[in-house]
C-alpha cells in the first residue's frame, strides 16, 4: 500500500475504493465495505482495513462532520450529493467498522504502531461519527 499521509483517503488503496462511489446514488457500497471489515475482524488484512477507515470517513462526511476534505475527497462529496444522509444503522456500521479495522488484530494497527498522527486521525473519525 502506498501511503502519503495518515488521513483515510491518503493512500492507494483508499484513494481507489472512492471511484466505487462514483456511480452509487445509495449507501450499499458503503455499507458493504464496511461489512466486510466485520466478517473477520480478529485477523482483518490490511486492504479491507484501509476501505473500512475510507467507507467510516464518508459516513462521517455525510454526518457533516467530514475529518478530510481535499482533492482525494472531491468524489466522497459528489457521492454524499446523490446519495444524501446516512442512516443512524450506517453510523452503527461505520463505529463498529472502524473499530474492527483499528483493532489489535488488525495489519493496518501493526503497520501504523508507532506514528501518533495516525491515531489521532482515526479517533478524529471516531469522533465526527458519534458527534
Amino acid at each position: 500500500m502506498g501511503a502519503w499521509s495518515v488521513e483515510p483517503f491518503g493512500n492507494d488503496v483508499a484513494a481507489d475504493w472512492a471511484w466505487e462511489l462514483e456511480d452509487e446514488s445509495d449507501w450499499s457500497v458503503v455499507d458493504e465495505a464496511l461489512a466486510d471489515a466485520l466478517e473477520d475482524s480478529e485477523e482483518i488484512d490490511r486492504d479491507t482495513a484501509v476501505i473500512a477507515v475510507a467507507a467510516a470517513e464518508v459516513v462521517a462526511h455525510g454526518l457533516g462532520h467530514a475529518t478530510q476534505r481535499d482533492a482525494y475527497t472531491e468524489e466522497v462529496e459528489s457521492f454524499i450529493t446523490r446519495a444524501g444522509r446516512p442512516t443512524p444503522d450506517t453510523r452503527d456500521l461505520a463505529v463498529a467498522a472502524l473499530n474492527a479495522a483499528c483493532g489489535s488484530g488488525s495489519e493496518l494497527t501493526a503497520a501504523w504502531t508507532g506514528d501518533p498522527g495516525w491515531g489521532e486521525a482515526i479517533e478524529q473519525i471516531r469522533a465526527a461519527l458519534i458527534t
